[in-house]
């Protein structure tokens, strides 16, 4: 092999190792500072990582307490409420009991009282009291009253007067005795239907409204009861007592022991 030949491969081994060992160089050189970069990228990002949960650390800290006073004030709450619900159900049984003593208290202010429904409006003239307490002489006789019922006062319910060819008010009768109210309102029962110089009216029980709303529910019950046979009795306030067919008596203080009683007795038949 010429000269010339082995010198000009020998110059390029050299060539590649100069090369080879610059790569090499240049490689960790670059290794390193990618490293170096990743580095400091990871720590950029851990950083921001730590802060990032230092501010969910504080928020979380922020709803504990919040929550915790929350739970706090619902615990007052809940204290607060059964001691309003205990003060409640006491002021609603308390005004239950005054109410019924009101509605028994203004029963025995009105034993007295009737009413008379269906008399034309300013037939009494102004003298009302006078009037009714001849009205009642001449419907119910003599012999019933030999003189004039005593009245404290007569006079039409307060509601405004009617318009010509509307429902005349009721008027409203205080007898002085309790006695004589009683034995006109059972004479009314007798006859029913009474008449004055071609007038219908009927005489009623004055009722307070809670007591009329408590009596009206035994109208159904009633009736079926005529219809068996029995003699059903309407006791103040709101009792029904039943005659049965062997004088026994019963006496119901609700209106669903009564129809529990008529389905008995509808099923023995």
């Amino acid at each position: 092999m010429p000269k010339s030949h082995r010198a000009g491969k020998k110059s390029e081994s050299a060539e590649a190792a100069s090369i080879t060992a610059v790569s090499k160089e240049d490689l960790l050189a670059a290794l390193a500072e990618h490293k170096n970069s990743l580095l400091a990228d990871l720590n950029t990002s851990l950083n921001r990582i730590d802060g990032k949960l230092d501010c969910l650390q504080q928020s979380v800290d922020s709803h504990d307490s919040r929550l915790t006073s929350l739970e706090d004030n619902a615990e007052s709450v809940d204290g607060r409420l059964e001691k309003l619900e205990a003060c409640y159900l006491k002021v609603l049984t308390e005004n239950e009991k005054l109410r019924t003593k009101v509605t028994d208290l203004e029963g025995r202010s009105r034993r007295s009282n009737v009413r008379l429904v269906g008399l034309p409006e300013s037939i009494e003239g102004v003298q009302p009291t006078n009037f009714f307490a001849q009205l009642l002489q001449e419907v119910f006789g003599r012999d019933l009253f030999p003189s004039l019922p005593e009245l404290d006062r007569a006079h039409r319910s307060l509601a405004p007067k009617p318009k010509p060819g509307d429902r005349p008010r009721p008027v409203m009768v205080c007898f002085h005795r309790f006695q004589q109210k009683e034995l006109i309102m059972r004479e009314a029962r007798v006859r029913k239907t009474l008449v004055y110089q071609g007038h219908t009216f009927r005489l009623y029980e004055d009722y307070p409204s809670e007591v009329v709303t408590q009596r009206k529910v035994y109208k159904a019950v009633m009736s079926s009861l005529y219809e068996l046979g029995l003699k059903p009795a309407l006791l103040y306030p709101a009792k029904l007592r039943i005659t049965q067919t062997n004088g026994t008596r019963k006496l119901f203080t609700s209106v669903d022991e009564a129809e529990r009683y008529v389905e008995e007795v509808n099923k023995s038949v």
